[in-house]
């Protein structure tokens, strides 16, 4: 009698260790391009420059008038919980996509118009045109951005891409209305002590 409830319990104890299992489980591994740009302290910034570190990106520009604001608000706001929670060893990465506005002085009035609770950890990205960004969004992040003609708007995602160390995109999320801020500290966080 023993026997047979033995078999069902360890089936159960053994599901439920592995569905307690830790570790960070990747959506995607899209491989971010080649880059170098500049950033809002007029300093060169590459790719090569960000390997080992966990990043945040996203596609953002000075001028716009309807999904930034929101997506700058929200980054602001998962920096504090990541402040909050102890983590250090990251990066946020916010590519222009209106590079003939968005002058590095420019992005360093925007970036700190939201107040940022530690600015060092901001790369503000522009010092390229716009086929440029345009490639590394759809090839790196599977993401559009797109000039709309007549209009200083420009359509792109509201994405936020998490970025890991070896500088693979493995994880999107909204940055725009329904930011998961528990699930992308607790993915962070995973990563990072991965890398470690």
């Amino acid at each position: 009698m023993k026997k047979k409830f033995f078999v069902p319990l360890m089936l159960i104890f053994v599901l439920m260790l592995s569905a307690c299992g830790g570790g960070f489980k990747a959506d995607h591994k899209y491989k971010v391009e080649p880059f170098e740009f500049t950033n809002q302290n007029h300093e060169k910034v590459s790719n090569e420059d960000l390997k080992g570190d966990v990043w945040l990106a996203q596609f953002i520009f000075t001028v716009c008038t309807s999904a930034c604001p929101p997506m700058m608000n929200n980054m602001v706001e998962l920096q504090e919980n990541l402040q909050a929670e102890g983590v250090e060893d990251y990066k946020i990465v916010s590519f222009s996509i209106d590079p003939d506005v968005d002058t590095p002085e420019a992005l360093k009035e925007y970036m700190q118009a939201f107040g940022p609770p530690d600015e060092s950890k901001w790369e503000m990205l522009t010092g390229y045109d716009m086929k440029t960004i345009e490639k590394l969004a759809a090839s790196s992040f599977k993401t559009a951005v797109k000039d709309i003609p007549n209009s200083d708007q420009v359509l792109h995602g509201t994405a936020f891409g998490l970025v890991n160390q070896k500088g693979e995109v493995v994880k999107l999320y909204d940055g725009y209305s329904d930011v998961p801020y528990d699930t992308i500290v607790k993915d962070m966080k995973e990563l990072i002590k991965e890398g470690n």
